[in-house]
C-alpha cells in the first residue's frame, strides 16, 4: 500500500481541534453508562459452540472442546441472576439514566432481566444475538444473527433498539448494521472522546466511541485491575481531567462499562456506588443513554456534506 493508495483508517479525527459539543444545560461532561448484557450468549457446547468460555470470568479457565465447564457457566450465571439486579438497583436509587447492551440469546433467556430494563427506562441497544467474536464468522450468519437481535429485543422491550455494539465485530459489522438501517449510532470504536461522522457505502453514519479503559473488564481482562478500589481510582482520575477539560470550555464524554459478573460482585459494587458518587457531587454533569448523546449529536452537529 502506497501512501496515494486509499487508505481506510481515521488517524487524524478532529485533528486537535474538536467541535464544541454544546451538551444540554451547558454541561461540562457527558457521562455515559453502559450495562453490558452477555450471560445466557457466551461460548457454550449447550449453545452449539465446539468449546466452553474462557472469556471476561472470575475463575480463569482455558476453552474446554466439546465440554462444559460449569464453573465458568456458574460465575456468569451470577451475572443474570444477581449482578445485573444490583447494578441496576444503584442506578434507579441514583436516577442515573444509562444503556443496556443487550445480547440476544442472552435477553431471550432472562425475561426478568429484560422486565428490570423495560421497568427502568434503559435504553437497550444491540450487542449481537451471541457473545462471541464475530471476526470470521460468515457474513450471510452475522447478518441473521443481527436481525434476530434486533427483532428479540423489540419483542422483549417493546422499542426497536437504536443502537449498535457487538465488541468483537467483522470488518463487515459496521456496514451491514448501516444495511439494516434503524441505527441512530455504533459503538465498535474505541478512538475519540466525543462522537463522530464516518461514511458507510456512501451513507453518513454516527459513531460513538466506546471504552476499554473506563471499564470493569480490567479486573479479569490481563488482571491490571484486582480490586475495586483500582477500577475507582482510574474511573476517578478519567472523570477528573474530561472534567477539567470542560470547565476550560472543551467539554468531552465519558464512558465507562460494566458487567453484572464482574463488577455486580459484593466485593466490587461498592467501588462503583462510590464512583457514582463521586461524579454526582459535581455539578453540570449530563449522565445520558448514549441513545440521548446520538439524538443530540443529530440535531446539533448533523452529518457533513460529502
Amino acid at each position: 500500500m502506497t501512501a496515494s493508495t486509499p487508505y481506510p483508517r481515521d488517524l487524524v479525527g478532529y485533528a486537535g481541534a474538536p467541535p464544541h459539543p454544546r451538551w444540554p444545560n451547558d454541561a461540562k461532561i457527558a457521562v455515559s453508562i453502559v450495562v453490558n448484557y452477555e450471560e445466557g450468549g457466551e461460548s457454550c457446547i449447550l449453545h452449539g459452540d465446539s468449546h466452553s468460555e474462557s472469556v471476561l470470568t472470575d475463575v480463569g479457565a482455558e476453552a474446554l472442546e466439546n465440554a462444559r465447564n460449569l464453573n465458568v457457566e456458574s460465575t456468569f450465571e451470577y451475572g443474570s441472576r444477581v449482578g445485573f439486579f444490583e447494578i441496576v438497583s444503584l442506578l434507579r436509587e441514583r436516577g442515573i439514566e444509562a444503556t443496556v447492551y443487550a445480547v440476544g440469546m442472552a435477553l431471550e433467556r432472562n425475561p426478568a432481566a429484560a422486565a428490570e430494563m423495560l421497568r427502568s427506562g434503559l435504553e437497550v441497544a444491540c450487542h449481537g444475538q451471541r457473545w462471541i467474536d464475530y471476526q470470521f464468522v460468515a457474513e450471510a450468519v452475522e447478518r441473521a444473527d443481527m436481525l434476530r437481535n434486533v427483532e428479540i429485543i423489540t419483542r422483549l422491550i417493546g422499542r426497536r433498539p437504536r443502537g449498535w455494539y457487538t465488541g468483537r465485530p467483522s470488518p463487515n459489522t459496521r456496514r451491514l448494521a448501516v444495511e439494516l438501517g434503524g441505527f441512530l449510532y455504533d459503538s465498535d470504536a474505541y478512538n475519540d472522546d466525543l462522537p463522530y461522522w464516518t461514511r458507510v457505502s456512501g451513507h453518513p453514519h454516527l459513531v460513538i466511541p466506546h471504552s476499554f479503559d473506563a471499564n470493569d473488564s480490567r479486573l479479569q481482562r490481563g488482571g491490571d485491575f484486582s480490586v475495586g478500589d483500582e477500577f475507582f481510582a482510574y474511573c476517578k482520575d478519567a472523570f477528573d481531567w474530561l472534567y477539567r477539560k470542560g470547565v476550560d470550555g472543551h467539554p468531552r464524554m465519558m464512558t465507562v462499562s460494566l458487567h453484572g459478573r464482574i463488577i455486580g460482585r459484593p466485593g466490587r459494587l461498592g467501588a462503583l456506588a462510590r464512583l457514582l458518587d463521586y461524579i454526582r457531587r459535581h455539578g453540570s454533569v449530563w449522565f445520558c443513554s448514549r441513545a440521548a448523546i446520538a439524538e443530540h449529536w443529530h440535531a446539533h452537529h448533523p452529518a457533513p456534506s460529502p
